[in-house]
């Protein structure tokens, strides 16, 4: 176990959960889940909607929240899918629909890479989709030099 640190997770969903409905209720039911597993949730950005990338077909719900824990990295990707499999996640093709998507795109221990997981996440500051909540709950947050107001500009300039 380490210290209490802080995580900044994103949230993603395009298809509808048979007992949780749409997907604005899937990100909701997913942040209730991820309290109640023991992380203590801080701030929740609003849901943005986003065309979906690639062969996923309808349009995305995606938010961010700010979490503290004291779960280190691997643990909290574990935590996670355990999460995305509850409600229904399935292995598939990149880029396809699902029910939830769950990232880790910052953490206050600044990089952390092993094994498939790299803090930070490797193409958050190329995705609106990630950066539009994260800049809602975390504009300050350093990652690459930069704060997230700065890769948000950095993307969203003409």
């Amino acid at each position: 176990m380490m210290a209490k640190t802080s995580y900044v997770i994103a949230l993603g969903s395009n298809r509808r959960h048979h007992r949780h409905s749409s997907p604005d209720a899937v990100l909701a039911a997913a942040r209730g889940q991820l309290a109640e597993s023991g992380l203590a949730i801080r701030a929740i950005a609003p849901i943005f909607r986003t065309a979906a990338v690639g062969p996923a077909g309808r349009s995305f719900a995606n938010s961010a929240i700010l979490v503290e824990t004291d779960l280190d990295p691997p643990a909290l990707l574990r935590l996670l899918k355990g999460v995305e499999r509850a409600f229904g996640r399935r292995r598939g093709r990149r880029w396809g629909a699902r029910v939830l998507d769950l990232d880790i795109i910052l953490w206050s221990g600044g990089t952390w890479q092993s094994g498939g997981l790299r803090i930070p996440h490797p193409a958050f500051a190329e995705r609106r989709f990630v950066l539009d909540p994260v800049l809602a709950i975390a504009p300050g947050w350093r990652a690459g030099g930069l704060t997230m107001r700065h890769h948000h500009a950095r993307l969203t300039r003409p």
